[in-house]
């Protein structure tokens, strides 16, 4: 049975969603700004393996996600609902080793994504200001630091998360859905609406030596694979919703997960595909289609078109913070809870949220480059979306003891294809990171 608990934790304190929740949820959590370097990728990749690297990221990703939505409530007639990525990990690999393996890149999934967020979405909004501004002397006198523009950021997203728990944020959901798919279709469709760049070429800009070409291969690989994210949240999203012995939360949360994985394939396949073949290999390796886009062709944009794409980034962002931030609001509150023995109160945990936001905007000004260390670290947590849900079904279902022995060969195969596909993608970002170098500026936001 449920701990009693569990209703008073931000994540599980209503289960009242539904499918239109859950898509909400899902598309918000799934579709970011880092989806806008997938035709860099392609750059390396070419078209044709550049296509097929895509396809099965999406496929693999996909069943992992079916195997957490079959695992958080594994053995039928029992009503253990694992609610939380953390809480699968222990029941699956036990307390020692589930802490281990899943601690760092759950936390990293949802602090520093939030951190990652302040420092896209605070630079958005000043590109924002300086477009609405153009050729104004006094507003480009008034602009504010890169330091301000986070803080400005920063107090947004705190102002908008002071919602109760996560079925109560399925409004800012909606909105942050609704901006990421119309950047990212704008993103592609502006671009093909105009003649291409003088000189656009497809062929791939590997590097000469082989071992260099390799490289470039893993990180363009890499690229791709950072694109699919919210595998951290897709346990607690399912735990909103309400679960019977007739009808458990997997088959809402399946309807939910495939109706929102065909927009979130609606929106990367052709924004991969339409970016490089406006741009080939031109495609700037740094900032992606965004940069592409307004270096290439902001010249004959229209500024409401442009701001518009600004605004949708900004907005996507916001939104997107506020879900990314709940396993850390749950986290704290169950610490309180834990000690106290009682439900948090209202000021208490305004206090942890304010405490988050002054935390993360403290990080992204210290550390204004940790965006250049998303693809090293990004691999270390990958295990979390391609190999750790294979080994949780393994352990949990125990497939090779009920004459199931292809779902064991299977999520073996992958599970370890996972491990090693992530420590290669790790060691070239870090031969990347080593080749060009960490512009590390320290309290220097731009």
């Amino acid at each position: 049975m449920d701990d009693p608990q569990e209703a008073w934790l931000p994540i599980t304190e209503s289960r009242n969603g539904n499918v239109a929740t859950a898509v909400f949820h899902l598309l918000s959590s799934g579709i970011g700004i880092q989806a806008l370097l997938l035709p860099v990728a392609f750059a390396t990749l070419g078209w044709v393996w550049g296509a097929i690297s895509l396809s099965l990221a999406f496929t693999w990703q996909l069943y992992t996600i079916w195997i957490l939505v079959q695992l958080h409530e594994p053995i039928p007639g029992i009503r253990t609902r694992y609610s939380r990525y953390l809480q699968l990990a222990i029941a699956a690999f036990g307390p020692k080793l589930g802490k281990l393996l899943a601690i760092f890149p759950v936390m990293y999934l949802s602090g520093s994504t939030c951190i990652m967020l302040i420092i896209k979405g605070a630079g958005v909004m000043e590109l924002l200001f300086k477009l609405m501004c153009e050729g104004g002397a006094t507003c480009d006198a008034k602009s504010l630091t890169g330091a301000e523009w986070f803080l400005v950021f920063t107090c947004m997203a705190i102002a908008l998360a002071q919602r109760p728990n996560l079925n109560s944020i399925a409004g800012f959901s909606l909105v942050g859905a609704i901006s990421a798919i119309g950047y990212c279709t704008l993103i592609w469709a502006l671009p093909i609406s105009k003649d291409r760049p003088s000189g656009v070429s497809y062929d791939s800009r590997k590097g000469g030596s082989s071992m260099a070409g390799m490289f470039d291969v893993l990180n363009a690989i890499g690229i791709i694979m950072l694109a699919f994210r919210g595998h951290n949240l897709v346990l607690e999203i399912q735990g909103t919703l309400p679960s019977s012995l007739t009808n458990p939360s997997k088959r809402t949360m399946w309807r939910g997960v495939s109706f929102s994985y065909i927009i979130i394939a609606m929106c990367q396949f052709p924004l991969a595909i339409a970016g490089f073949w406006a741009y080939g290999n031109k495609i700037p390796s740094n900032g992606g289609m965004l940069t592409a886009f307004m270096q290439f062709h902001g010249h004959d944009t229209s500024k409401f078109a442009r701001g518009l794409v600004y605004l949708l980034v900004v907005i996507n962002c916001l939104s997107s913070f506020q879900i990314y931030a709940m396993p850390v609001f749950d986290n704290l509150e169950f610490r309180y809870i834990s000690m106290k023995n009682k439900r948090c109160p209202w000021w208490v945990r305004v206090g942890f949220r304010l405490f988050f936001g002054g935390l993360a905007f403290f990080i992204a000004v210290a550390l204004p480059f940790l965006p250049s260390l998303a693809p090293l670290v990004g691999g270390i947590t990958l295990p979390l979306t391609l190999a750790y849900p294979c080994f949780m079904w393994i352990s949990i279902k125990k497939p090779h003891q009920k004459g199931h022995g292809v779902m064991w060969c299977l999520n073996l195969g992958l599970g370890c294809l996972g491990v090693v596909l992530c420590v290669l993608l790790v060691v070239a970002a870090a031969r990347n990171l080593a080749i060009k170098g960490l512009h590390a500026s320290f309290f220097k936001p731009l």
